[in-house]
């Protein structure tokens, strides 16, 4: 009765009615099509030329190869088809929107996320190798570096949600939180009662996720339920049952902020299986990393920039700022540099990409890797490669039970190309890896949302925090030594010994991975 119960709730949900009346569309489209049929050697000559000039349009369009060669391909194989979904793509006026109201909140939040000189002038005497990253933050993403700030760092979800509800509790004045996933159970409940407690304390409680939750695991209305509780609360893109290229691009970001002092990002979720709670795919392991001091504010305005997108009055964004140096660094590991970032598919600015390209070309010693996915363009491949081809030990940790069977076929084409080139990779057998972790020579760490697949270098809205010379990048490092004991080492043996179907359904679904 129970299976019964869950099939039902599929087929009369919200999933299959925004499936169906989508499948309802692409049926019109086919339709019109079959309709032109009648005209076919017209449409064929317009095809042509059509196919032709915009190929040569994609080819001069600043963007990745990958993505050019994945557009080309449906263009020349279904001419008609493939030129009109381009267009149809380009043409989305909701994504142009979205972008030029996100230029004015990121502008509005500009003058509280200026770079103190004499920070950035003391990591350049330090290595001016280094400084150059720095520079690129601040003139290109616009996040600056911060020194005065603890970092925490939890190497599983169960630790940094212990962690979270102690620094719920000490709120005194606002709390901010945004989430890809949000589900209601074991975490979700204990969490949303401290906030019904702060609300009637009087601090302001703000609480924004991203709308595929909307599909599956909320209900539609549900930010309705938290503004009765008192709870501002709002759905970033609401998924509805309409064609449009603005649904891809998703709020993949996990950020908390509490009084402009304490800030929350990684790997974790709000659901069960993040914490253990809830067994999905094996031992769910997962990280994430506790700011406290000037660097929380880069956070804060993060948050600001993506929750006032929607609203037709801006904030007060000074209300929520501290000045440099009044915020508590706390018991965490203080010293060296601090820099927390974001990434918008919506600037051309691949912010999360150029990160780790740099850690991986400035590597002396080491880079070592965990990620849930591994779908690379041509930079990133070569950049893995070329480092492990100079005597740098790259080692990548990755699931070995997935929770998308698509995405590790597609995983398991690179596997041959990056050991032949001296990457070692390894798989976590207990389980599934969520983490999403970058640490280098002992010197450097990043923790963060962002995966190594073109859906977060690419097409998601990301965050992010860059360690430098804290003390905290040894702790990123030793959990990353526990975790490779519990791996298996992948070998060219084991990639020859890998399923036949799955080797070439991976390698033909590798023509359309940056679309997926």
């Amino acid at each position: 009765m129970k299976k019964l119960r869950g099939l039902f709730r599929i087929i009369f949900g919200r999933t299959a009615f925004v499936i169906l009346f989508m499948a309802i569309q692409l049926g019109i489209l086919f339709g019109v099509f079959r309709w032109l049929e009648d005209y076919v050697h017209i449409i064929y000559a317009v095809s042509i030329l059509l196919s032709a000039g915009v190929i040569i349009y994609i080819f001069n369009e600043p963007i990745n190869s990958s993505f050019k060669m994945a557009w080309i391909v449906p263009v020349l194989v279904i001419p008609v088809f493939g030129v009109l979904l381009y267009i149809f793509v380009q043409m989305q006026f909701q994504t142009k929107l979205l972008a030029r109201r996100l230029r004015s909140t990121i502008k509005s939040t500009a003058p509280y996320l200026n770079q103190d000189m004499a920070v950035q002038e003391k990591i350049r005497r330090s290595s001016q190798r280094s400084s150059h990253l720095i520079d690129y933050m601040k003139d290109y993403a616009g996040y600056p570096v911060y020194e005065n700030t603890s970092v925490e760092y939890f190497p599983l979800g169960e630790d940094k949600f212990e962690a979270l509800k102690r620094e719920l509790r000490a709120a005194r004045h606002f709390i901010f939180m945004e989430y890809f996933i949000v589900e209601r159970g074991y975490m979700w409940d204990s969490i949303l009662e401290i906030l019904e407690e702060k609300v009637k304390e009087g601090v302001e409680v703000r609480v924004m996720y991203d709308g595929m939750c909307c599909l599956m695991l909320l209900p539609y209305r549900y930010p309705r339920v938290l503004e009765g509780k008192g709870i501002r609360c709002k759905m970033f893109s609401p998924i509805r049952p309409t064609l449009s290229t603005y649904q891809n691009n998703r709020d993949h970001r996990k950020i908390v902020v509490i009084d402009g002092q304490t800030a929350f990002t990684g790997g974790v979720n709000l659901a069960d299986e993040y914490i253990n709670r809830k067994v999905r795919f094996g031992h769910w392991k997962d990280t994430a990393v506790m700011l406290k001091g000037d660097a929380v504010n880069s956070f804060t305005m993060m948050f600001l920039q993506m929750w006032n997108v929607t609203e037709r009055e801006q904030d007060d964004f000074g209300r929520y700022v501290l000045p440099r140096g009044a915020a508590e660094t706390g018991e965490g590991e203080t010293g060296g540099f601090v820099l927390p970032y974001g990434d918008s598919p919506m600037d051309r600015e691949q912010v999360g990409e150029r990160v780790y390209l740099d850690i991986l070309n400035q590597a002396k010693n080491y880079v070592h890797i965990m990620t849930p996915y591994l779908i690379l363009d041509d930079e990133m491949e070569n950049a893995l490669c070329y480092a492990a081809k100079r005597g740098i030990d790259v080692t990548i940790i990755m699931p070995h039970i997935p929770d998308k069977k698509y995405a590790y076929l597609l995983a398991r084409t690179y596997y041959p190309e990056l050991i032949e080139a001296g990457v070692k990779i390894y798989e976590y057998t207990p389980g599934f890896v969520h983490a999403k972790v970058f640490v280098s020579d002992d010197e450097k760490a990043v923790v963060g949302t962002i995966n190594l697949d073109f859906r977060s270098l690419y097409l998601h809205f990301e965050c992010a925090t860059y360690i430098y010379r804290n003390p905290v990048v040894l702790d990123v490092e030793k959990d990353y030594q526990d975790t490779l004991r519990k791996c298996s080492r992948i070998t060219m043996e084991n990639c020859r010994d890998y399923s036949w179907g799955g080797k070439k359904l991976g390698r033909l679904m590798r023509l359309v991975a940056p679309l997926m």
